[in-house]
């Protein structure tokens, strides 16, 4: 194919990387009350990963998005790129905690809102779109909008 999407999981890795550094900075070098990593959880914007497969007709693209309703799930379309939000809050358990003294010892659970723009090598037909959210998974079909392929033409270029 002309536009083939290539795998970019270097993305991943930089994404890890990152996001160790981060926990090493904030559990090592900062005071522990103005670390508190629930604080910074909130407000936090996650990249969700996704997965991009396209055929000559349409893209189709899955976001993993874990423990979000679909409710909370907003897709914005244009001619030529796609943006996922979506937000994860956090239980609301604070008053029985307290009552208990009841405080986290560990928390890896990403809340806070998730954010990806995705461009497509081609415009798109927004109004015949479609979406099905199913266990965690958002899986997008996308229409092409069908150009005709024509052969370069070359510019005479004349004389003044």
């Amino acid at each position: 194919m002309k536009h083939d999407l290539m795998i970019r999981e270097p993305d991943l890795y930089f994404d890890s990387i990152h996001q160790e550094l981060n926990n090493f900075l904030r559990d090592t070098l900062l005071v522990h009350s103005l670390a508190n990593p629930l604080n910074v959880k909130k407000t936090s914007i996650w990249r969700p990963a996704i997965e991009v497969k396209q055929n000559d007709k349409n893209y189709k693209v899955k976001v993993q998005l874990p423990g979000i309703n679909k409710d909370d799930i907003e897709v914005e379309l244009d001619n030529d790129f796609m943006t996922i939000t979506a937000e994860i809050k956090e239980e609301a358990e604070e008053k029985e905690e307290k009552a208990k003294n009841e405080r986290y010892h560990t928390s890896e659970f990403r809340y806070g809102r998730y954010q990806r723009t995705i461009s497509f090598d081609q415009p798109i037909k927004t109004e015949e779109c479609s979406a099905v959210y199913d266990k965690g998974i958002l899986t997008i079909t996308i229409p092409k909008l069908q150009t005709e392929n024509k052969e370069p033409k070359k510019l005479e270029i004349k004389d003044k």
